[in-house]
């Protein structure tokens, strides 16, 4: 075998051990969860645990003995469907309407400052909103509620607040993305530009927006820290919007640290019902997505029978036709009374000027409230850590976030490339491996924090000296940080045109050669967005952190193998126990910077490459 021919061997060889690393991650984290959560199930039994909904468990509690405490889940199942249902309700019309006003309602001056404020805010940290709940938005509830305003709705409100960038962003896009011809038609058909809007455009993206709103259902499903803020977390039905009550990933961080051996089993269990739950939820949005899209496309959907003015398919069709074209002109003789399309455009305006408002009070306040405290106390950025010192310094915080950063990209980054490269670069589209591969990223893009938390608990943790390390820390999050790297990169390979690939060809280089020559510096600015994104990432995450690296605030870290708070998690104990909240107001915009600085980074890096790769100036 020549030498060149060994390369290209040895270079597809090491792109597929990427891409199995992937599956073995989803695989790993399936059974290794429910191998600790088994013997619980067991014990406890399924079905109880599910549907009973008493949760007072025995810290003493053993396997080999009889139970003593009560363990169901139900209450914290309802919990979590209310909270989610209460954020979809605010988050995604607020998004839906705010992506209709910044496509089609908003300056031309203001449109690209506006987007690019909503892409930025989409990477603030959980626990900064968090943060802002207890701060700001529970002191003004306080003022209408009988309790100090946590609840149903403050977690609502917050949750929904979480969710809007990612519902405008994706939402915006495909109306965009949507032929200029429907719109055009629309008008020519004598349509308003509001009634074209509403009536063509949004119709044709409504797959785009469809999928928004999974994703929101997907992370208010799988939120933790900021929940845990607002939520109260008594075990209890949410059976009035300012009744305390407990979701199902707050019940795992509140226990975990003190749990015994039958409740530790327990919260690994919430973890598997919780992991199932959002995988289930995020398949049947799906399905139905896409069941949906094939019956418009076919003409078989309800919108397509509502609105089809004729049919040749027998006296059947002919008497169901005319039915549903009497049904049609109904509705469209009642939206044009009530002026549906003007009302939609109010609307839309209304929701692009409250989100702008409602995001920049989140990071005005906190800058507000955090400034003055790093002026008047510059030791909490430089101090010294003295052991039982009243005096707090983050910099051990920050020194550990940035040893998690290098660690876990140094080994998310190579992994992630390589299954990109070989997905989009020697995949068959109708390979099952392939599909498999796709499924597994998927997945793992869809797992709660919490959940890797628990992963990264039950192996890194038990395999790193059984106690909390950075190294298991960084371990757990590298896993978290492949789906967005992979898709990303994904994507920006599959934007490098075919010709450069043909030109390298003809001109004699392999396919190896051409990858590294060509493809990957033209995939440049995807990929630099990517990993400065996933750097963000790594710093906004605190959840997967509390059980595998720490929630202390301790001396600063000299080797991987020592266990020290983030700068995300350092934020959520100062301000959860109350004693240090200017502190925790000062950390806050630390980490709000930190955060906001390497997504605007990411956007400047790679505009600037692209334009340099298109030779603009």
């Amino acid at each position: 075998m020549s030498n060149t021919k060994l390369k290209e061997k040895t270079g597809q060889a090491l792109f597929t051990t990427a891409a199995i690393i992937c599956v073995i991650a989803v695989v790993a984290i399936f059974i290794f969860m429910l191998i600790k959560s088994i013997p619980a199930f067991n014990k406890i039994g399924f079905f109880k645990f599910i549907f009973s909904d008493e949760w007072s468990p025995d810290r003493l509690d053993k396997y080999d003995a009889e139970l003593s405490g009560s363990y169901g889940v139900f209450k914290m199942i309802v919990g979590t469907l209310a909270a989610t249902l209460g954020a979809l309700l605010f988050g995604g019309t607020l998004g839906y309407f705010t992506a209709v006003f910044i496509a089609f309602y908003c300056p031309k001056k203001l449109k690209k400052v506006f987007s690019s404020t909503v892409n930025l805010l989409a990477g603030i940290p959980s626990v900064v909103y968090g943060f802002f709940g207890i701060v700001f938005l529970l002191p003004l509830l306080a003022n209408v509620a009988p309790n100090n305003g946590s609840g149903l709705l403050a977690t609502s409100l917050i949750l929904g607040i979480m969710i809007m960038p990612t519902v405008v962003s994706l939402s915006k896009t495909s109306l965009e993305a949507a032929p200029r011809s429907y719109y055009e038609g629309a008008l020519a058909l004598g349509s308003s530009h509001s009634q074209a809007v509403f009536g063509a455009v949004t119709r044709a993206a409504k797959s785009g927006i469809t999928a928004s709103l999974v994703l929101g259902v997907g992370r208010a499903l799988g939120e933790t820290m900021a929940v845990i803020m607002v939520a109260g977390n008594s075990v209890a039905y949410p059976d009035s919007l300012f009744n305390s009550f407990r979701v199902l990933t707050a019940n795992i961080v509140m226990e975990m640290g003190y749990a015994g051996e039958v409740q530790q089993g327990a919260l690994v269990a919430t973890g598997v019902i919780l992991l199932i739950f959002v995988l289930l939820v995020n398949l049947l949005f799906g399905a139905i997505s896409k069941k949906a899209i094939k019956s418009e496309a076919e003409g078989k959907g309800l919108f397509s029978k509502i609105f089809k003015k004729g049919g040749n398919d027998g006296n059947k069709n002919k008497s169901n036709n005319k039915f549903f074209i009497k049904i049609g002109d109904l509705v469209a003789t009642a939206k044009y009374k009530i002026k549906t399309a003007s009302i939609g455009a109010a609307v839309s305006i209304a929701s692009g000027v409250f989100a702008g408002i409602v995001l920049l009070t989140v990071i005005g306040f906190v800058f507000v409230k955090g400034m003055p405290e790093i002026i008047s106390n510059p030791d909490l950025l430089f101090g010294k850590y003295e052991f039982n010192s009243k005096k707090i310094t983050i910099l051990p915080a920050f020194v550990t976030t940035l040893m998690t950063v290098g660690l876990s990209l140094l080994i998310a980054i190579p992994v992630g490339i390589c299954t990109a490269i070989f997905l989009n670069e020697y995949a068959k589209k109708k390979n099952v491996f392939i599909k498999i591969i796709r499924g597994a990223i998927d997945l793992l893009n869809g797992v709660p924090s919490i959940v890797y938390g628990l992963f990264g608990m039950i192996t890194f943790v038990s395999l790193i000296r059984g106690t909390s390390t950075i190294l298991a820390g960084s371990l757990t999050v590298s896993i978290m940080l492949l789906p967005t790297i992979v898709r990303s990169t994904e994507e920006s390979l599959k934007s490098v045109q075919d010709s450069l690939r043909e030109g390298s060809f003809a001109l004699g280089a392999g396919k190896l050669r051409t990858i590294f020559k060509i493809v990957l510096p033209s995939a440049l600015p995807g990929i630099t967005s990517a990993i400065i994104l996933s750097m963000g990432r790594v710093v906004s995450e605190s959840a997967p952190f509390i059980y595998t690296m720490g929630s202390v605030i301790s001396a600063t870290p000299t080797s991987y193998l020592d266990s020290n708070a983030t700068l995300a998690v350092a934020l959520y104990r100062l301000s959860g126990e109350g004693w240090y909240i200017n502190e925790a107001y000062g950390t806050a915009v630390v980490l709000v910077v930190l955060v906001l600085g390497l997504n605007l980074a990411a956007e400047l890096i790679a505009g600037r490459l692209n334009r340099k790769l298109k030779g603009e100036k």
